[in-house]
């Protein structure tokens, strides 16, 4: 099965959701929506050119993020991460569940770190 993504988001683990909220849609004047799913909520939106940014908030040091994240859009996310794992990608976090969906994160050949988000509708596996 070859992967070829068709959408991403950068995400952002902030320390304080409600001021992270209050920066990027009165300071800068971007229009993030709260969404449900993590709790605290969790914001999401657009930029004009359709890249989405996500932001949740959680433990983490500086350098985890911004992170790149691959949106699994037909399912097969089980599929895909053991596919990395056999061409030697280091596996960060296996495939677990995130808000709508499951997740992956991985390491590209110079360390950075890359995820993988699946909608919970689409099927883990398509062997």
């Amino acid at each position: 099965m070859a992967f070829k993504p068709k959408r991403a988001s950068i995400v952002f683990y902030v320390s304080d959701i409600a001021r992270t909220e209050s920066f990027y849609n009165e300071t800068l004047g971007l229009d993030l929506q709260r969404q449900e799913g993590a709790e605290p909520f969790w914001l999401s939106g657009a930029l004009e050119d359709g890249l989405e940014i996500v932001f949740f908030q959680m433990e983490g040091r500086r350098g985890d993020t911004p992170a790149l994240v691959f949106d699994v859009t037909e399912g097969g996310i089980d599929d895909i991460v053991a596919d990395l794992a056999a061409k030697g990608v280091t596996i960060v976090t296996p495939v677990s569940e995130a808000p709508g969906g499951w997740s992956a994160d991985f390491l590209d050949p110079d360390g950075f770190g890359l995820g993988l988000w699946q909608a919970e509708d689409k099927p883990r596996s398509l062997r």
